[in-house]
């Protein structure tokens, strides 16, 4: 029996008094959809050797987290909104770096889009879940996640871009739970997916690495979403070696077949 592909899964640090190493359970249901094994990565750079744990893996997943990536990592001289993670910054732009350098694909969610964005040049806002916008993109805090989750809007995604191929669309409807997003996209990133108020959604690199990433949750509810299998079964053949744009023309065409 052929083995699945392994993805490492990028963990949170979580109760501070006694620190735990965790990841929501839900990001893990989509191995699955993926069609591959799933294994924790410990974010302590300080005691695991990135490099080493990415070799033995076939891609990386950067998940969302109730923390914030730091400011001073995209140049914001301000404090910021925590709560914040060093290790889990530390751990994700090491992995990001080191995906690129050997090839591995990436999928980023949430604040895994917010960590690329960051590591190709982009700057953040974090104005975005403040309830004076037209529209907002995270409910107040404190909310259920079954009401936090409800919270949609529609995504623009790119003309011939990678998710308009995979998901057969121009645009869908997707969840919206994040209070910071990007400000300046810089120069070395493609817009992938635009929500109606002109937020980006959606980032690929332009250089061409197997690396994409969305800001919201295809992770949610996974079964019950098409657009968010599609997104999960693409993610599984670039797991298998196949390119961005390939991996795109196979789930368009299995999404075709009848049943």
């Amino acid at each position: 029996m052929p083995k699945r592909p392994l993805v490492g899964v990028i963990c949170c640090q979580r109760n501070p008094e006694d620190p735990v190493q965790g990841v929501a359970e839900r990001y893990l249901k989509a191995a699955p959809f993926v069609g591959a094994d799933f294994v924790l990565v410990p974010s302590m750079p300080d005691v695991m050797d990135s490099g080493s744990i990415l070799s033995r893996l076939d891609g990386i997943l950067l998940t969302g987290s109730p923390s914030n990536v730091a400011p001073n990592l995209y140049g914001s001289a301000d404090a910021g909104d925590g709560p914040f993670d060093p290790g889990r910054d530390g751990m994700a732009f090491q992995l990001i770096a080191q995906s690129a350098e050997s090839n591995r694909p990436v999928l980023g969610i949430c604040r895994g889009f917010q960590e690329i964005a960051v590591a190709y040049g982009a700057t953040l806002r974090r104005d975005l879940g403040e309830l004076s916008r037209d529209q907002i993109h995270h409910t107040e805090p404190g909310l259920p996640l079954e009401t936090m989750f409800a919270l949609e809007h529609r995504v623009e995604l790119a003309r011939a871009g990678i998710l308009e191929r995979v998901m057969g669309a121009p645009s869908i409807t997707v969840n919206s739970a994040h209070f910071q997003g990007i400000s300046d996209l810089g120069q070395k990133l493609a817009v992938e997916a635009t929500s109606t108020d002109g937020v980006v959604e959606g980032i690929r690199p332009k250089s061409g690495e197997r690396v994409l990433a969305v800001q919201w949750h295809p992770e949610w509810r996974v079964a019950d979403n098409p657009h968010s299998r599609e997104l999960f079964a693409w993610f599984g053949l670039l797991l298998r070696g196949a390119s961005m744009a390939e991996a795109a023309e196979t789930v368009a065409e299995l999404a075709k077949q009848p049943g």
